[in-house]
């Protein structure tokens, strides 16, 4: 997890627990680059492409402020959510995979610039 938060993993999941589903996701294969403002962390992002072009985004500021999205090939917004950290993940882990039956497909908007996608 010091690649994604740094410091003490035990001592920051247990001052915030929603940080074990980050680690889970970091375990499954996401990219996490940390953004720094003035010496300190200011926000995560994560990434998971598929393939396909598909990617899922996270923005994290912190646990109530958080952002989630799936773009296509092109960089559409197919699926969003902001809210608490827990309901961004919660959205996220409930995406069916960009090829499965349900899986949203229809462009809502472009990706936004302040949260990172490839």
């Amino acid at each position: 997890m010091s690649a994604l938060i740094g410091g003490n993993d035990r001592a920051a999941v247990a001052a915030f627990p929603e940080l074990q589903r980050l680690i889970d996701l970091r375990d499954a294969s996401w990219i996490w680059l940390p953004s720094i403002r003035d010496g300190d962390l200011a926000e995560v992002h994560g990434v998971r492409t598929w393939s396909g072009g598909w990617a899922d985004a996270i923005r994290v500021r912190f646990t109530t402020d958080a952002k989630g999205l799936r773009t296509d090939h092109a960089g559409g917004v197919v699926w969003s959510l902001e809210g608490t950290l827990l309901d961004v993940l919660d959205g996220l882990a409930a995406l069916p995979a960009p090829d499965e039956r349900g899986a949203p497909r229809l462009v809502k908007c472009s990706a936004p610039r302040d949260l990172w996608t490839p």
